[in-house]
């Protein structure tokens, strides 16, 4: 009996092992590998250098018609390639890119799954075949942790309590929340990028990629060392509500989260992994995995810096006019722009009548048709800001128009979901947007996940938790400091930003207060310059006054003269929620720029990557008074070459920047 019993126990692993199949991927370098099975579950995982980093972990999608992808299937067929070539990037952080892979396809009836092996990251996709139209009822998307490692994860901020549901109702800002995972809580959800501490320094983000006309990705505690997915349902009914009327509430979700009416590609699960902090700064698998440009012409696409308004609340002192949205504040922003070199003028929330969602009502302030001939006239754009609503319900009309008057494009604002229904909006926006030649930097909307690869004239997203925050943040719950050493690893891996930085108005941690009218930043003078810079943003802000400019006109001749697209990018030195330090090259100059968090830090770099010959280095550096003063600063000029190191020195909450050429 004993035997049989043995026999029968064989027969069984037997079967089990012949019924599922395994495959395995390796990157390009054969540090890391994924091993994908394929049985009662899908599931696959990831080792760097033999270190297991994710175990098994399952992904499916269950249709409304039953049928599971990922459980019980069987690949008809695998195909394999491997892909060596240049990407162009324009718009980007370099003019091209390494796009080098190994890639794996497995066949299913109806369905493909489809996996990437870069250096740094592995990715993977459902693929639908079918042209019968479905719903998506869930996804799975679990990932499987080895231990309890460590995560930073920006949890939800609804903006209405009450129901699990309203967490899909967010602005996607918040500061990162550092804990175990098993400690991280149960009910709430994170969005995002998110990382994951392993040992020896091996790091992992889990971004996604091509959210088009799909739901974004949260993420949650599950079972022990766990996270598990969960996804915005589909609106079922919505109303028209929130900020100044601007917004679509959903009051009624549908029991999926997807209709798909046609073959089509769903989004990519990506995990980025590296040992080297630096390297996930880098990170460029955002813009390598979306979808190439679906616009032929790109040339007409002007990126640039932006004069801001709503920031300092239109102040301007020493001037004969009351300041405010009205022409003759406008024309002096204008003036400005022009002065300094400033592509771009932005008439904020306020130049359209308000509570009406409709963006052909101008407030009698202001004469759109007078200030577009004075901008032109001062080689200076002019961007109108635009509730979702507004913009949505009579889009074309609203694109057609502004743009045969002379608006070169809008920043739409207050999306709040990244339902399917709400992705879907974000491309359809670009679409039309570049059908009228019309840049977009879309606000109040989830992270960037390549669409600005696939349409180049969305130059910037915000889904940040920006400068905005210290108009109203309490001291001591708002620490943008510690956020800004954490953001070229985590959100930046995602795309784009509009951060908004610039303040001329500078305090230490311990100094700041919240100020709507006179806003500070939190950091010193320096930390503020370094971040054009640190942070990828082609459509890039001044978020302070042109009075406060123009007081600082050492300090404005150095941000008008920083590109805002680059040839080149190299993290020379990097350390999560320490300090980072990135040089950016445009044409013949290098732009270095570095932050650290409350601990002040000497860091030594090498700028071997300089070509030969003397450069000339001018550097804004902390002033020796800038940890209790933090406007101090000093401008220095020094010699160096391809040989030279330099050691740069700052406070806390400091920062340093310096242009070479």
């Amino acid at each position: 009996m004993k035997a049989f019993k043995i026999f029968i126990l064989c027969a069984l692993c037997s079967f089990v092992a012949h019924a599922q199949k395994q495959y395995q991927l390796v990157s390009p370098d054969g540090k890391l590998k994924t091993n994908i099975t394929a049985g009662k579950q899908l599931t696959y995982d990831i080792t760097f250098d033999g270190q297991q980093v994710l175990e098994a972990s399952p992904m499916a999608m269950t249709l409304d018609n039953g049928e599971v992808w990922g459980e019980n299937d069987k690949p008809s067929k695998e195909s394999r390639k491997s892909v060596n070539e240049k990407v162009a990037s324009p718009f980007y952080r370099a003019s091209e890119i390494a796009n080098i892979y190994n890639e794996l396809t497995l066949q299913f009836k109806g369905f493909n799954v489809e996996f990437r092996a870069y250096d740094d990251g592995i990715a993977y996709r459902f693929i639908n075949k079918g042209k019968k139209p479905f719903k998506v009822v869930k996804e799975l998307a679990d990932f499987n942790f080895p231990f309890d490692v460590t995560a930073h994860v920006p949890y939800t901020i609804p903006r209405r309590k009450g129901h699990y549901n309203e967490q899909f109702w967010n602005s996607f800002e918040n500061q990162y929340t550092t804990n175990n995972i098993t400690k991280l809580e149960k009910e709430k959800l994170a969005f995002l990028p998110v990382i994951a501490e392993l040992k020896n320094n091996v790091k992992l983000c889990l971004t996604e990629v091509n959210l088009e006309s799909y739901p974004g990705l949260y993420v949650k505690p599950g079972n022990g060392n766990q996270l598990t997915s969960d996804f915005a349902p589909y609106p079922k009914r919505v109303e028209q509500g929130g900020h100044n009327m601007l917004q679509m509430i959903v009051k009624e979700y549908e029991d999926f989260i997807a209709k798909v009416e046609k073959p089509r590609h769903f989004p990519w699960r990506v995990a980025v992994v590296t040992d080297e902090d630096k390297d996930l700064a880098s990170s460029t698998l955002s813009y390598l995995l979306a979808e190439p440009s679906r616009l032929e012409d790109i040339s007409w696409i002007k990126p640039g810096k932006i004069a801001w308004d709503w920031w300092n609340d239109w102040n301007l002192d020493g001037v004969d006019f009351e300041t405010g949205v009205n022409n003759p504040t406008y024309k002096a922003y204008i003036d400005f722009a022009s002065k300094n070199g400033i592509e771009y003028v932005i008439l904020d929330e306020g130049w359209a009548v308000n509570k009406k969602a409709d963006l052909m009502q101008v407030v009698p302030e202001i004469n759109l048709e007078e200030l577009i001939a004075y901008a032109t006239s001062k080689n200076v754009g002019l961007v109108l800001w635009a509730g979702y609503h507004a913009f949505n319900r009579d889009m074309e009309n609203v694109c057609r128009h502004y743009s045969e008057m002379g608006i070169k494009g809008f920043k739409v604002d207050f999306m709040d979901r990244d339902d399917q229904e709400m992705t879907e909006f974000n491309y359809r926006a670009a679409e039309m947007a570049a059908k009228y030649h019309l840049i977009l930097d879309l606000h109040g909307s989830h992270k960037p996940a390549g669409l600005n690869r696939t349409y180049p004239n969305v130059l910037n997203f915000e889904g940040v938790f920006g400068l905005e925050q210290l108009k109203w943040g309490k001291p001591g719950e708002v620490d943008l400091i510690s956020y800004d050493v954490m953001i070229p690893f985590i959100r930046q891996v995602a795309g784009p930003m509009d951060y908004t930085q610039g303040a001329m108005r500078n305090a230490t941690k311990e100094n700041y207060r919240a100020c709507n009218t006179e806003p500070m930043s939190q950091g010193t003078r320096c930390h503020q310059l370094a971040l054009y810079m640190i942070l990828d943003s082609p459509f890039n802000m001044l978020c302070d006054t042109p009075s406060n400019y123009e007081r600082e006109q050492e300090c404005t001749d150095f941000i008008g003269a920083v590109p805002t697209v680059w040839d080149e990018t190299k993290v020379l030195s990097a350390k999560v929620g320490e300090h980072v330090v990135v040089a950016r090259r445009s044409g013949e100059k290098w732009f270095v720029g570095a932050i650290t968090n409350q601990d002040g830090r000497e860091v030594k770099v090498d700028l071997s990557f300089l070509k030969d010959g003397k450069h000339k280095l001018t550097s804004f550096e902390d002033g020796i008074n800038a940890d209790r003063q933090a406007m101090d600063y000093k401008k220095r000029t020094s010699e160096v070459d391809s040989s030279s190191s330099i050691t740069i020195k700052m406070v806390r909450n400091g920062g340093w920047c310096g242009v070479i050429e």
